[in-house]
């Protein structure tokens, strides 16, 4: 049985390799375009910046240089229940520098396509076990985002050497180029 988290609680995370997935449903647009909206990891050190250019792990670098994060691919609909889009997880192989995974969501194209989160729901982030493909961890985002076009669903860090999920459920006005000025 899953832990469901609220907004801001941690949990520890005991196995080194799993899976993250993330969904969404979207209202039908009044602008009568698609959405699509992108899930993008930041991978950090320290000092909360990406390790490398290459350790930002989205649609078009789908998987890190230590091959610790791995993409399954960008979903342009969300259309079906479960998963909208999976990154595959392996702390072991994280580079030592690595301290911090970042999981955000934004929708591509926003402002030009006049969406916000507002018009998303039933969105989540889920970690599941890599070998069973049971549940560990699920926060379901419950919040109206009625201005946001990017969502920090969670992130996991390490702390004492030890790997712990938050639920963050915050939400920014801006798209991928804002999360890239803010840790780039």
């Amino acid at each position: 049985m899953a832990i469901s988290l609220q907004k801001g609680q941690r949990e520890a995370i005991d196995a080194p390799k799993f899976t993250i997935g993330l969904g969404w449903d979207t209202n039908s647009s009044s602008t009568g375009a698609a959405f699509d909206l992108d899930a993008s990891i930041f991978i950090m050190g320290d000092n909360k910046k990406l390790v490398a250019d290459e350790f930002f792990v989205f649609y078009n670098n789908l998987k890190s240089p230590d091959g610790a994060v791995e993409h399954a691919g960008d979903n342009l609909t969300g259309a079906g229940d479960g998963d909208d889009e999976q990154i595959k997880i392996d702390l072991s192989k994280a580079d030592p520098r690595v301290t911090e995974i970042c999981v955000v969501v934004t929708i591509h194209e926003a402002e030009a396509r006049r969406q916000n989160f507002g018009q998303v729901r039933n969105s989540f982030i889920r970690i599941a076990d890599a070998a069973t493909g049971a549940d560990i961890l699920k926060y379901e985002l419950e919040e109206d985002f009625s201005i946001e076009t990017a969502v920090e669903f969670g992130r996991i860090y390490k702390r004492d050497n030890k790997w712990k999920f938050e639920a963050v459920g915050a939400g920014m006005k801006g798209g991928l180029q804002d999360y890239l000025n803010k840790y780039n």
